[in-house]
């Protein structure tokens, strides 16, 4: 009686183990991720904000994308050629699915290609990608062809922010739709699930998914823009990994044995952006609150102090805690662009008085900076730093920051005379942020979209246009080179520098480190 007693004891605590098993392994699989700054849209071609790309990339991918470092390599075209100077050829995956069940095609792609000239209502259009693009057909089911007017050696570095959709499942769809799932429909390696506006989005693998598949059979990711609340979520285990980690804990995470730390220098560029177009700039007055009968930015010398007065080192040593290198440049070393005639800017305080004096501005003037406040690493502490060291060559300074959504809104109805943002040069090089944020705003070749202070200067343009239209790796080089010197020499915007960026897991995971800040459930992977 004893020995049946103890074999059915046994029997039932092993299938009891057996079917705890799959419960197990599927709790093994679930991979919460901290975000610290929630999409504006779920639309993945509405706005071009690296906040909403992230989150895009889990659903929908693109015809090309960038490696680890930067260079394209095939994503839904597994091959590509030019046929001549100005004709691309694209050779689809055969047999990738969408969501939904149905094929990718040709006709998903053109329409892809087409679609974000039509969108309306956005401060930062994704057409900046497919103007080059003059004429496209599909030759078969699996072939694209596109034309450019002239040579174009970025179309591939385009065509890697441009998310491919489904026609059927999102035309006649207006943007707010995506937020409710209509229209996430996408090729990538997770399905779209739920959207909480500023709280989650859950997703699940897709195990129809063409590439390797995700290491994780259901993803969450939070919206924690808050860095305390952020990091806390990692230590008690709410999430496993979180992307910018608070510069002031950094000491705390390496010392802690739970947690692997992972760094790379960005080619973001934080910067400030200034109103030198209008005659009258909203923001800037007299100390005693009077408007000024013209506004100091246009001119050069008051420019020249602004950047002068600032003290880049103690930015990346004080507010930064070392994650940051200070910038002369629009990009960093190494890419396309970068100009070594454009030295290190010390800070003068003292030189910058003696040019607001010249400029007329012997006792300055008042002004406020806007700031994102949940964008970019510490970026309200940034513009602090900036307006107390504007303070000591005269100028009385205001902060005023807002939540990301809120202030590029205004930002791309110019609202401001002083704002901080950052760029990330995801083409590689410097053509990035001289097309969007330093080009001559000029809708029909999709120039200056992000140019919130309107700068334009016909030299910087003229060396673009040309670095555009040049195939030859080292000429285009040499004339984004002169174009960023142009632009730069002249104080379009005032560098600060390029963030490092951070990423923070449990022990046990490895990430795959990005210059491009790409922060992506399924570039973490258990050990």
């Amino acid at each position: 009686m004893k020995g049946k007693f103890n074999r059915g004891m046994c029997a039932l605590l092993c299938a009891l183990a057996v079917a705890l098993l799959p419960q197990r392994q599927a709790q093994a699989q679930q991979f919460t991720l901290g975000l610290s700054s929630p999409p504006t849209s779920m639309d993945p071609q509405f706005y071009n904000l690296i906040p909403n790309n992230n989150v895009a990339a889990h659903v929908f991918e693109t015809l090309v994308k960038m490696d680890v470092n930067g260079a394209p390599v095939p994503a839904l075209a597994e091959s590509w050629k030019m046929i001549d100077a100005t004709t691309w050829e694209f050779k689809l995956r055969r047999g990738v699915k969408f969501h939904d069940g149905s094929e990718l095609t040709a006709e998903d792609v053109l329409w892809s290609l087409d679609r974000p000239a039509t969108i309306l209502g956005s401060a930062g259009k994704f057409d900046i990608y497919t103007k080059a693009i003059v004429a496209k057909k599909a030759l078969d089911p699996y072939t694209v062809q596109v034309n450019t007017a002239t040579p174009y050696p970025l179309m591939l570095q385009d065509l890697f922010n441009i998310f491919i959709v489904s026609k059927k499942a999102t035309q006649g769809l207006k943007s707010e739709d995506f937020s409710a799932g209509r229209g996430m429909v996408g090729t990538g390696p997770f399905k779209f699930v739920k959207f909480l506006r500023d709280d989650r989005e859950e997703l699940v693998r897709n195990d129809a998914y063409w590439g390797k598949p995700a290491a994780w059979s259901n993803v969450t990711l939070r919206f924690l823009p808050n860095d305390s609340t952020r990091l806390a979520a990692l230590l008690s285990g709410d999430v496993q990994a979180i992307e910018n980690v608070p510069s002031q804990d950094i000491s705390q995470i390496r010392a802690d044995d739970r947690i692997t730390l992972f760094t790379r220098i960005s080619a973001r560029l934080i910067f400030l952006f200034l109103d030198v177009n209008r005659d009258k700039t909203p923001f800037i007055t007299d100390k005693s609150g009077a408007p000024l009968t013209r506004n100091p930015l246009k001119d050069l010398r008051v420019r020249q102090a602004l950047s002068l007065a600032i003290n880049r080192d103690a930015i990346t040593e004080r507010v930064m805690e070392g994650l940051s290198e200070p910038a002369s440049n629009l990009v960093p070393l190494r890419f396309v662009g970068f100009s070594p005639n454009l030295p290190k800017i010390k800070s003068d305080p003292e030189a910058a008085r003696k040019l607001l004096a010249e400029a007329g501005y012997p006792n300055g003037f008042a002004m406020t900076i806007h700031a994102p406040n949940n964008r970019y690493v510490n970026d309200q502490k940034i513009a602090q730093s900036v307006a107390q060291m504007w303070s000591k060559i005269g100028i009385d300074v205001k902060v005023d920051t807002m939540p990301i959504a809120v202030y590029v809104g205004r930002a791309g109805k110019h609202d401001f005379s002083v704002g901080l943002l950052g760029w990330l040069a995801q083409t590689g090089e410097a053509s990035s942020p001289l097309r969007a944020l330093l080009a001559c705003p000029d809708a029909k070749d999709a120039f200056g979209g992000f140019n919130y202070g309107q700068y334009c200067n016909p030299k910087v343009d003229e060396l673009l246009k040309k670095a555009l239209a040049t195939t030859a790796d080292k000429e285009r080089a040499q004339l984004l080179q002169q174009s960023a010197e142009a632009a730069l020499g002249d104080v379009g915007l005032i560098p600060l520098h390029n963030q490092i960026s951070t990423w923070a897991a449990k022990k046990g995971m490895t990430y795959a480190l990005r210059s491009d800040e790409t922060t992506n459930a399924y570039g973490f992977r258990p050990e």
